[in-house]
């Protein structure tokens, strides 16, 4: 799943595409309209991305099993299990309510950090995780960021880079 900074896409962008039919599609426009950096991209500060990460750490096991994430400057991206109980829904709307406030705290500001929309797709059998994994892993580097997916600090858990 992914999950962005409201000011990560221009608004004409989000219109232009609302307009796009296939979801997939979509995802892949604003995948590398958002991979460009725009917006203030307070998650390269390492003490917004801690936040993301603690967060996201709190309840592993417990109401879900994280399998992969990466925080990018501007989005989230995240591979989970999904446990009995708690909806998606119910969590990516916990994270982020927590973390908005904690980033909001931490920068002096207020008012909305994440985007409404998040993009989830439910993984269809080995190889579509495998893709899934290198995608996250991979996506520091993709951005131009890093060299290696070892080099960004924001990408777990550790040992599926090994």
């Amino acid at each position: 799943m992914t999950f962005r900074l409201a000011d990560s896409l221009p608004p004409q962008v989000v219109e232009q595409l609302r307009t796009v039919s296939d979801l997939h599609i979509r995802f892949k426009n604003a995948e590398t309209r958002i991979d460009l950096g725009v917006g203030a991209c307070v998650l390269r500060e390492p003490a917004c991305a801690r936040i993301v990460e603690s967060a996201l750490n709190h309840f592993d096991g417990e109401r879900y099993r994280l399998l992969a994430w990466v925080i990018m400057p501007n989005h989230v991206h995240l591979l989970i299990e999904q446990i009995a109980g708690w909806p998606l829904d119910r969590l990516i709307h916990s994270w982020k309510s927590f973390t908005a406030k904690a980033i909001n705290r931490t920068q002096g500001t207020s008012g909305g950090v994440w985007a409404r929309d998040y993009y989830d797709r439910f993984v269809r059998d080995g190889t579509h995780f495998e893709n899934a994994l290198a995608y996250i892993q991979n996506n520091p580097v993709k951005a131009g960021l890093v060299g290696r997916p070892e080099d960004w600090p924001w990408v777990g858990p550790r040992n599926f880079l090994e």
